[in-house]
Parts: structure tokens; sequence; C-alpha cells
């Protein structure tokens, strides 16, 4: 399972562990737990600083192919049910270095959340190993564990544990539980976590009180390629640059075929998202991730309020937030989303092999999905509301090619129809000749474009009427001093190199706009230079 240049990379990895992490694995008799064993000595080869131990642990693992983590004897919290391959292997790199001393890379105002929990928390992550999303969730709750002894996190292979899935009735990854009640599920990543527990003990924002950053000249809000390339134009300005995102790399890190970046010929959205943070990371950039802007008030120096409870005092704003799946807003939707409804398949479309589902969208998202789900299921049927697909015609000859994708034009859809908490058909109108039908399938994946995120910015800049902030040519917006760029704007074709692009725009018309407005930074400078 693991190759040799894997194991030597981990030998690199963990040679400088400060402290001795071992592999307790719960005894008894499981099919896969050889396996697992194996697994887990094979990576212990690689340093002295791991350790695999065989014991009884009492209750505090779920089964023979359970382990948890000790770092020099004392339990971390951290639980892995299964064998973490596939996407899950960093989370298991990641636990190991972090168990053992490596700094963790969680903001000190989320730490500060994090710490003050008092009571006992237990998280359980479902997940898939074919799921690109699960390992964000599966790594914040590890490091919460790290952070708060009251904290325990598990991660669950749904495909080891059918039974514990069935009984949950868990159709899409991730699914988190928290004390054995549903705590989030489908579209879940660090900040809605944080979000969540904020809401469950709002007392939480109190350990965040007094803290702020310096007067920044730069905030940007937002973490896609429009918001990295703003922040590090501006850095190489020599600004003070700080970056406000709810997720690393926004809606790129769900696109796996990326092919029209120019100068790259092929990557992943995971691949260019790493690539992006290694580039941010070669400057002296303050990122605040996994925390959302809840409010932005106006004036010359401007007070972003994020959801941790901090403030933001800021000379210029570049708002780069990007946008969201769009949701169809038939009944059913909403009520189903885990249970058959879904907006990623590379996430959820393990859970519906060999079984018929539904895309709809006709654009390349759809058309993207249904291929990649036509491996997987049974069929797939694309509803396309317009007479005529938009997807590119490279990917409409693959659709057409497999005999397991119908593609159906001129399609509403009216509603999703379940039973007992599942996804049983769709109900469609032909919009030619006003005839409704129903298709029988057992999934639905929503892909019919995105919405910008733009609605804290209500009342604050102009905004179309749907939702994207309206820019001029050097991306200014209608309030002096904040700019946008990217997916959340009116700029045409919404597209990584052109969000690119627009971030660098927005730096500089940023820059400008900064060397013509003096502006005191603290108003405790200002009293100095009076006196």
């Amino acid at each position: 399972m693991l190759t040799k240049d894997i194991l030597q990379a981990l030998e690199g990895y963990f040679a400088s562990m400060q402290k001795t992490v071992t592999f307790v694995v719960q005894t008894g008799e499981h099919s896969k737990r050889e396996e697992l064993v194996k697994f887990l000595s094979d990576i212990a080869e690689v340093s002295e600083h791991i350790k695999v131990d065989e014991r009884n642990t009492q209750g505090a693992l779920r089964s023979a192919i359970s382990f948890l983590l000790e770092a020099d004897g004392e339990d971390t919290g951290i639980r892995f049910s299964g064998i973490p391959g596939g996407h899950e292997f960093n989370s298991l790199v990641l636990a190991i270095l972090h168990a053992s001393g490596t700094e963790l890379k969680v903001d000190e105002s989320l730490q500060s959340i994090v710490k003050a929990v008092k009571e006992p928390l237990k998280f359980e992550v479902f997940i898939s190993l074919s799921c690109q999303n699960c390992p964000d969730v599966v790594q914040a709750v590890n490091q919460f564990a790290l952070l708060n002894p009251h904290i325990e996190a598990e991660m669950i292979d749904g495909g080891l544990y059918q039974s514990l899935v069935e009984e949950r009735d868990i159709q899409g990854v991730p699914s988190v539980y928290l004390n054995g009640e549903l705590f989030a599920n489908g579209k879940v990543d660090a900040s809605v976590l944080i979000d969540k527990l904020l809401a469950r003990d709002p007392s939480l924002k109190d350990a965040n009180k007094g803290q702020s950053l310096p007067l920044q000249d730069v905030t940007v809000i937002g973490g896609g390629p429009a918001g990295v390339a703003s922040a590090i134009y501006s850095a190489r300005k020599g600004l003070k640059v700080a970056v406000v995102a709810d997720r690393f790399g926004g809606q790129v890190k769900d696109t796996m075929g990326i092919e029209n970046l120019i100068s790259v010929s092929k990557t992943t959205g995971p691949e260019l998202v790493g690539n992006l943070m290694e580039h941010v990371n070669d400057y002296d950039i303050t990122l605040k991730e996994h925390v959302r802007v809840e409010s932005v008030e106006q004036g010359n120096v401007k007070t972003i309020t994020l959801s941790s409870g901090e403030e933001i005092r800021t000379r210029s704003i570049i708002v780069a937030t990007g946008a969201r799946w769009r949701e169809l807003g038939v009944p059913g939707e909403r009520e189903n989303v885990g249970n058959g409804v879904a907006y990623c398949p590379h996430c959820d479309g393990p859970f519906f092999k060999g079984k018929d589902v539904a895309v709809i969208g006709g654009g390349n998202s759809g058309i993207e999905a249904a291929l990649d789900l036509a491996g997987l299921v049974k069929s797939v049927t694309v509803y396309e509301f317009m007479p005529e697909l938009k997807a590119d015609q490279v990917l409409i000859e693959q659709a057409q090619k497999r005999d397991n994708i119908t593609i159906v034009k001129n399609a509403a859809t009216r509603q999703i129809l379940s039973e007992n908490g599942k996804v049983t058909a769709i109900e469609y109108q032909d919009r030619a000749t006003n005839d409704v039908h129903t298709q029988s399938l057992a999934g639905v994946f929503v892909q019919i474009g995105l919405v910008p995120n733009s609605q804290f910015l209500k009342g604050v800049v102009d905004l179309t009427q749907y939702g994207e902030v309206v820019i001029d040519d050097k991306c200014h917006t209608s309030e002096t001093g904040i700019f946008a760029a990217g997916d959340v704007t009116t700029v045409p074709y919404k597209q990584i190199v052109i969000s690119m692009g627009e971030g660098a725009k927005a730096s500089l018309a940023a820059f400008e706009y900064l060397l013509s407005h003096e502006v005191a930074d603290t108003e405790e400078e200002k009293e100095t230079q009076a006196a």
C-alpha cells in the first residue's frame, strides 16, 4: 500500500518529531485488521519516534480496525476507524506531526475559541476515501482534539462501517456527528464547524475580546485565485496585508481537472490550492482562515467584524469572495441535502454505486459531473433547462459516447421526491409540451452554476440583482477604498485565469488609492503626532 517513495518522504517529514507517537490498535478480529497493522507498522519503521501497540483499550475504540494516537504516552483524543489511505492519508500524517509537537497552523483567535470549550465534545466524522473535501474536516477536528482535552475526534470510513452508515441513514460525506447527534453534513468545512460551535455556545466569542491586528493597508476578503493574486501583489508593494478566508482556495478546491490555466498544461484543484498557499507563504501576509466577515463599517479607516468576534481596521479592502453552488430552489432540495441531494460528485458519488442518479445542469460542470459519475453509478440522466446544452462540445461528445448517460433537454425540475428520508425520484416538466414526468432515482446532483458570496456587502456597495459586486475597469466599487475582483463581481467569464488577473488589477488600483489618500494609522498615533 505504501510505496518506497512514500516511505522515504515520510522519513523526511518525521525527522524533527519532538514526542513519541504510538498507534494504539484495538485487539480483536476483522478481515481488514492485518492490513491495518501492516499499514501502521510500515509507517512506524521510518522513525524511532513512532510505535505500534496492540492492546485492549477497554471501550476507548470502536472496533478491531480502530486505532488512537498517543503522544509520549498521553491520549491525544484522535481516533481513526478504518485505514486512512486515499485522501485521508494526509490527515494521518498531519495528526502524527501535530501530536509530536509540530506547530498547529490554526489562527490564534480560533485556538482561543476551541480552548475555551468546557464540556466534553465527541466528534465522529464519516468519510469516504475518495472524498477530497473530507480531509479538511477530519484535520480540523483532529486539531480541536489536540487543543482541548475535552474534545475527541474520530474519522470513520463509511465503506468499512456499512451497518453504522445504514443505521444513521448517511448518504453523503463528510457527515459530522457531535455527541451522537448529527452536527453538520453536506458541504462542510472548518469554518462551518466553528460557526456551529459558536451558535451552540455564543460565549466562546468572549475568548477573543481584546484581540486585534494592527491597522492594515489592505485587507483581502477571500482566499481563491483572485484573493491570492490581490494579496501577493499588495505584499510586493510593501503594504501591510491581511487575508480573511472561510475556506482557502474556495471553489477551486472542488475542481478535479484544470487544463486551461495558461502555462500549466494539467493540474487539479487541490494541487493548485497547495501552490497558492505556498506562494502566499513567501510573503509577510497575515492569513485569517476559517472565519467569515459579518459586517463592514465604512469610513476612511474601515472596520471589518469577523465571525470569531475579532475586528480588523484597514485603510482599504479588496473583496474576492468568489461564488458558491447555486441551489435549484425547488421542494425537496434543502430537506434532502446529504440524503440524496448533493453538490459534489467527487465527494458523494461513491455512495450511489450501482444506482440511478440525475445531474441537474447541462453546462461544463454538469456534463463533467455526469462523466465522473458514469464510472460509478448504474445510470446518469442529465436534465438541462434550455433546449440545448451549454457545455463545451468536447465534453458533450464524451457524454454521448457513454451508454449509461442520458440527456434530457428543455426540462424544468419541479420537485425532488423522497420517502423515509431518502430521495426516490425527480419530477420535471417538458417545457415544449408542458407534460409532467416522474423519474425514479436514488440521487440528485445539482450543477446549475454559482451565486456570488456578497451577502455581507448589502448596503455597503452597489450590487446587481444577481448579487454581483458592480465594478469599473479598475475594480473600483461604489464605495471609496473598497475594490472587488473575481467571480463575485460583474466581470464576465468566470475563469481561474481571469480571476487571477482581476485580483492583480484590484491590488494595483488599491495601491494607487493608498498613495493618494493619507490616513493616520491609529488614534494613538494621531495623539503622538499632535504632541
